[in-house]
């Protein structure tokens, strides 16, 4: 079985986790986020497969779409990672509700 991953593979799990995001996010507002631990937990899990998806990708991929901003894409999910007890929450939300709808549309006219 040819299990070879590429630049296309890698965009389409980004792509499903950002649409998902979105979708979960609709009608959420930040108390509502922050009242579900659940929801949370998952929407930062969302943030953090996208990142390590983006990080696979190929530095030809990246300086073709250099209009994304990868560095912000990586640096959520170090946050995430390696701080999760002072995350912050505005922050977290402004980037479920705002970036990350930016960041699917801009994969999506790729």
């Amino acid at each position: 079985m040819d299990n070879v991953k590429t630049d296309s593979y890698y965009i389409r799990k980004m792509i499903e986790n950002l649409e998902f995001v979105t979708d979960q996010m609709k009608d959420v507002d930040i108390d509502g986020l922050n009242e579900n631990a659940i929801l949370l937990d998952s929407m930062l899990f969302r943030m953090i497969q996208i990142s390590e998806n983006a990080k696979r990708l190929t530095d030809e991929y990246k300086e073709r779409h250099s209009n994304i901003p990868w560095g912000a894409v990586y640096g959520l999910r170090n946050r995430i990672v390696h701080d999760y007890g002072n995350v912050d929450l505005n922050v977290v939300y402004e980037t479920l509700k705002n970036d990350v709808p930016d960041l699917l549309e801009m994969l999506l006219k790729e």
